[in-house]
Order: C-alpha cells, then sequence, then structure tokens
C-alpha cells in the first residue's frame, strides 16, 4: 500500500492522497470511491505517488512531443523520397530482418539533432563487442559486426545487452529501417546537393560539379561514398537491398508519418487546453431517483402499538463534486473541494435513520468547501495530513471493504463501512500514515468536529466540543486477506456519538444533555477468494461513560458481506450485505436518564429488539466514466423496535466522473 497515492474524489487513506468528498450534514464521507486497489497488496515504497496526479500535465506532453517531433522530421524526409519517381521499381523485394534487428521503439533515431530523452533505454554501439549477449559464434555476428562496423547501424539496451531473440513488429523493423537509411544518408558526401540515395540508384541531376565532386561520383561508381572526405565502404549491394526494404515498407512509413502527425495533433490540443501545469481537476455528478414504503412507526415504545405513518415520497435528486489537486513538489498533494447537492436524509420522515443512503449530499445545492487538505510525504514511508476540512478517521484510515464508495459503493449508509469510524463526526485536523514493513501499515487521525470555531470552547475549536483521536493497524497476512483493527477515542459535548446510524444517541431525550466520553474498538476485514468473489466483513463495540453521571452506556453493530466483481461483465460489481446497526446493549445511567426505556421511565437496559439489515445492489458499468447502480435494502424491526414495519428502500443510481 502506497503512502502518497491520489485516488480521485474518493475516501481513502493520507498514502492515497485521495481526493475525498464529505456531505455538509453527515459525518462521513458521502462520495467516496471503491478502495479496491487499496486491498490488492502492500506495495513499496517506490510506487509511492503515481506521477499522473503529481507531475503536471505539461510534462506528459512535452515528454510525448519529444519523443517523436525527431520521428516526424525523419519519416517526412523518408517518406518524401519513397515517393520520388526518380525510384525504378524493383520485384521480388522481401524484407530483410538481419539489417536492423530489434530496433527497440520508433522513439529514437541515432542522428537526431535533439538530445535523446532521460529515459530512453537505447544507446548507440560502436563495436559489436559491446554487446554482452552476443558471441562470434552466434549466426548473425557477421551481420551484425558489418552493420555496426561499416554504418553505425545498431543500438544496444543501457545494460550492455541486444536481446537478438526479441521479436519485433512491422512498425518496429520499419522505424529501424529508417535510422539505418539516415546513417547511410549521412555517409554520402555532403557537397552533393542531389537527395544521397537517389545518387546511389544513379540518379545524378547535379547541374554543376566541381572537379572534386567529380572524382567522387566516379568512386562512387566503384562502391564507395565521401562523408567529410572520409570514405566509407558503401556498396551497390547493399545500397539496392536498402532500396529493396524501403518498398517492402513503404505503407509502414507512411502509417508511421500518419501515427506521428496524429500524436503531434494531440500534443497540441494537450497543451492548448491543459487546465493548470500545477493543477489538475476532477470531478463528479451522481443523479438519483429513491423511494421506501410507508411502514408504520412505534415512536413510544412501551405498548407495541404503532402511533404514527411514515411518509416519504419517491424523489429525484442530484449532488457534484468538484476537486482540484495540487502537487508543488511531486511529493505533496493540496486538496481544495467543492460539493453541492439536494438528496437530504429521510431520517426525519421514517423517525428512524437505518434508511439513510451513502450518497446524502444536501447544501440546499450551495456551493460548499467539502476538503482543505494538504498531504505530504515526511520520508519515504510517513505521510502527513492537515487540513480544516476533509481530515477524519474515513478520509485518513487505509479502506479495508472493496464494497465501500458512495458513488460506486453500496447504497446504503450502513453498507459504507463500520459505523464506529464515524464516530465524532471530525472534519478538521492532523494524520499520518506510517508504512511500517511490506504488510504492516499504521495510520492515526486527531479531528475535530468544527475546528475552527471562534466562540464558546465547549461547543467548538481544535480542543473544544465534539472531536475524535483514533488509530488503525492495517494487516495483509497474506496476499488475499486485509485487516484493519480500530481503536478511537471521543468526546461529545451533548451524549450524540455522531455516526449517523443506528442508535448514535446516548441519552434520554428528556434528561439534560450530558458529556460523554467514548473509546470504540473495531475491526474489518476482507477476503479475495478469486479475482470475482470477496468475502468479509466487521463488527464494532463502543462503552461510553458520561463525565457527571455513573454508569455507562455500550453499543454492537456487525457486517457480513459478499462482493462480486466483474459480474456479467468486465468492471461491473454485486454486492449482498446483511448486518446489524449501531445498538445500544447495555444503559446502567440512573433512572431518568437511559435512552433504550426513555419512554417508560428511562429505567436502566438496552434494547430488546434487534434490527436487520439486508442489501442488494448491482453496479452497471457503462463506460469509463459512467456507471448505473440499482439497489434495494429492507431494515427488518427498525429502530430495534419488533412493533415497526420493516423499512424498505429502493434506489437507482447513476454517476458520472470525469
Amino acid at each position: 500500500m502506497s503512502l502518497l497515492m491520489v485516488s480521485v474524489l474518493a475516501t481513502a487513506p493520507i498514502s492515497a492522497l485521495n481526493l475525498p468528498e464529505k456531505s455538509v450534514i453527515l459525518p462521513e464521507n458521502p462520495v467516496q470511491q471503491s478502495t479496491q486497489d487499496n486491498l490488492s497488496q502492500v506495495v513499496s515504497p517506490a510506487e509511492i505517488t503515481p506521477p499522473e496526479f503529481v507531475q503536471p500535465d505539461i510534462t506528459t506532453s512535452s515528454a510525448i512531443k519529444n519523443k517523436y517531433e525527431n520521428i516526424l522530421r525523419k519519416s517526412r524526409e523518408k517518406i518524401q523520397f519513397i515517393s520520388s519517381p526518380n525510384l525504378p521499381e524493383l520485384k521480388d523485394t522481401q524484407p530483410v530482418t538481419e539489417v536492423v534487428q530489434n530496433q527497440e521503439s520508433t522513439e529514437e533515431f541515432p542522428q537526431s539533432p535533439h538530445p535523446p530523452d532521460s529515459d530512453n533505454p537505447m544507446s548507440q554501439v560502436t563495436s559489436v563487442s559491446q554487446l554482452q549477449d552476443v558471441q562470434p559464434s552466434d549466426w548473425s555476428f557477421g551481420a551484425l559486426q558489418s552493420l555496426v562496423e561499416r554504418y553505425g547501424c545498431i543500438e544496444g539496451y543501457a545494460d550492455g545487452t541486444y536481446l537478438g531473440n526479441r521479436s519485433i513488429s512491422r512498425y518496429e523493423f520499419a522505424a529501424g529501417l529508417n535510422a539505418c537509411l539516415e546513417k547511410i544518408n549521412d555517409a554520402m558526401p555532403a557537397v552533393v546537393t542531389e537527395p544521397v540515395l537517389s545518387v546511389a540508384v544513379g540518379v545524378v541531376t547535379e547541374r554543376s560539379r566541381s572537379a572534386a565532386s567529380c572524382r567522387e561520383e566516379r568512386s562512387r561508381s566503384a562502391g564507395y561514398a565521401y562523408t567529410n572526405n572520409k570514405i566509407n565502404n558503401v556498396n551497390k549491394e547493399d545500397l539496392i537491398l536498402l532500396q529493396r526494404l524501403q518498398g517492402e515498407f513503404k505503407a509502414e512509413l507512411q502509417q508511421l508519418q500518419q501515427r506521428v502527425e496524429a500524436v503531434e495533433k494531440q500534443t497540441s490540443e494537450l497543451q492548448g487546453n491543459r487546465f493548470s501545469t500545477t493543477t489538475r481537476l476532477f470531478g463528479q455528478a451522481i443523479f438519483s431517483v429513491q423511494g421506501t414504503n410507508s411502514p408504520d412507526v412505534d415512536l413510544f415504545p412501551r405498548d407495541g402499538v404503532p402511533e404514527r405513518q411514515g411518509k416519504t415520497n419517491v424523489t429525484f435528486t442530484s449532488s457534484a463534486q468538484l476537486t482540484l489537486a495540487t502537487s508543488f513538489t511531486g511529493r505533496d498533494l493540496l486538496l481544495t473541494g467543492l460539493s453541492a447537492g439536494n438528496l437530504g436524509s429521510n431520517a426525519s420522515l421514517l423517525s428512524t435513520n437505518m434508511g439513510r443512503l451513502g450518497f446524502e449530499s444536501n447544501t440546499n445545492n450551495n456551493l460548499v468547501i467539502s476538503d482543505l487538505s494538504y498531504r505530504f510525504l515526511a520520508s519515504n514511508n510517513l505521510g502527513i495530513v492537515v487540513g480544516t476540512a476533509g481530515v477524519n478517521p474515513i478520509n485518513t484510515f487505509r479502506g479495508i471493504s472493496p464494497l465501500e464508495g458512495s458513488s460506486d459503493g453500496a447504497i446504503s449508509l450502513f453498507g459504507q463501512r463500520n459505523p464506529i469510524l464515524g464516530i465524532g463526526n471530525g472534519n478538521g485536523g492532523i494524520g499520518f500514515d506510517w508504512q511500517i514493513s511490506d504488510r504492516i501499515s499504521l495510520q492515526g487521525v486527531y479531528s475535530a468536529e468544527i475546528p475552527s470555531f471562534p466562540g464558546d470552547t465547549k461547543q467548538g475549536g481544535l480542543f473544544g466540543g465534539r472531536y475524535t483521536a483514533g488509530a488503525q493497524l492495517s494487516l495483509a497476512p497474506t496476499n488475499n486477506v486485509d485487516v484493519g483493527v480500530h481503536y478511537l477515542y471521543s468526546h461529545s459535548p451533548d451524549g450524540l456519538l455522531g455516526g449517523g446510524i443506528g442508535d448514535s444517541q446516548l441519552i434520554s431525550p428528556f434528561a439534560d444533555p450530558t458529556a460523554f466520553d467514548t473509546q470504540a474498538i473495531g475491526a474489518t476485514v476482507a477476503w479475495r477468494i478469486n479475482p470475482n468473489l470477496h468475502l468479509g466483513g466487521w463488527g464494532g463495540f463502543t462503552s461510553s461513560k458520561p463525565s457527571k453521571l455513573s454508569g455507562s452506556v455500550e453499543t454492537t453493530n456487525w457486517m457480513v458481506f459478499a462482493a462480486f466483481p466483474n459480474l456479467l461483465r468486465p468492471g461491473n460489481l454485486g454486492g449482498v450485505l446483511v448486518g446489524q446497526p449501531p445498538k445500544i446493549t447495555s444503559s446502567t445511567l440512573p433512572d431518568g436518564f437511559n435512552f433504550p426505556n426513555f419512554s417508560d421511565g428511562g429505567t436502566a437496559g438496552g434494547r430488546s429488539d434487534t434490527s436487520i439489515h439486508v442489501e442488494v445492489f448491482y453496479r452497471a458499468q457503462l463506460s469509463d466514466n459512467i456507471a448505473l447502480t440499482p439497489g434495494l435494502f429492507v431494515i427488518f424491526n427498525p429502530d430495534h423496535n419488533a412493533a415497526n414495519d420493516a423499512l424498505i428502500v429502493g434506489t437507482l443510481r447513476a454517476s458520472f466522473r470525469f
């Protein structure tokens, strides 16, 4: 697992240098990419920071142009010569692959006036003895020796090898032939004004010649050519053979020119339309249709008789997010996220928060800052993140579940991840990601809900109000298993855990608000049985103690899931989840303060019933940028009350990412 990678528009660890998306009203990030890439294996520090995210676009486009502009110039010269009417047609032309064998690519020509690229793996060979894997006993030794010593047409790899047994394509051979022709061209007399290869086939049309040039022509007729007053042995047979090769690869050379021109055109467009030399822009939009049934609800669980009926309408909503990722050194990332949406929680209409969707984002369509954080490498295996928005356990800890991702993962909020990771509703703070070894890493974070609050220190600020400190130990015991062990400590000034799902309220609504300190532990496991089947699950436990009261409140939650990558078609994803949302199993506060029996005197005790969450969804990846996800989940005994009717939530989610 790398320490500093960008996971575009995703909730992921610091090491991913992700582009997290966080709803204004939610404690967790509602717009999150699946972290399946993080589950594959722990990678070495050398793989930190993919260059496409930390290098400006201009770097890539310039490299492409430098590599191909020489090809374009040379190809045009050769294509013009090949189409020359001065060349007689030769029969029985066959490609002779021994002439230029293993010219690795079309990106390098020996006589290019431009300096070679720094990452070019080829180097010019002046003697066949420089090639470590070419021996005098090889059948092609003589041919290679002739090409090296007479024409300088052979290049070897930087490690001194030639790899003569490697297969090459016709395009590679055409490029190598083109390079060798240029060598032959340079070997011809500089004083001749006609194209050199035209002279080679006996076409001499120069209007005026000096005595020296006449002697040079007579020498050519004997099989010699001059270069800077030096004679090189270029015999007629070689020239005729080269002419045959030109005829054989005429089509390839013409296609090569067309391909290079296309690359040059695309490069020009990229340079002209690039957003910034240091910043990349990413975006995401979600459109959804959702609705629920109208279950009977028991608001006051004393007699088991429902008092009201949940009422919701089928709605069509949308949300969008833009993220600017800026790198100053190639080892850092400044994330600025802007979001807007109009999908709010259905909890108030259903009298339970268990039907919430994982992609909720309600800002009344106002543009808000959802992320403002700076991430950098303190060393090759230690990443740091600091920011006033977008810094919390969800965005700092490495993701384990393959179904995590509000735009392309599970459709419910509970199906996204272990709920204890959302405790504290953190927003700004500082965190780290430490790669201890190949299979062990440690993440830590301190996050406050309202870090910029200037008023009452009991309600906000970096060390006031609601805040959370936590750590996660990420393990990869095998190549197919990933484990995350979580621990969090959270302070709440009002008795709310801030998880947003299940029993997140710790005290009776009829009692005075009381501050609580919570310790939470949990674990998440994912097992990749094969590329098309992943199994996993999580469990969590919290223990909360009030600051001015006796007793404590304990909650539990669990989930098991099965993921089906590439279901029916590569890129698709199916998922089945079954679990229990957070439930108060024990509450020993003084009478009148306990939440489970708040309508019956607030006596001590836990929930008597248990809610069960069952969810299925299928993501159809229509293209690289567009996905369509129908999904359905059912909550049996909503709000941990058997008197409530089952809650059914259905949705159709369309995601567009760019």
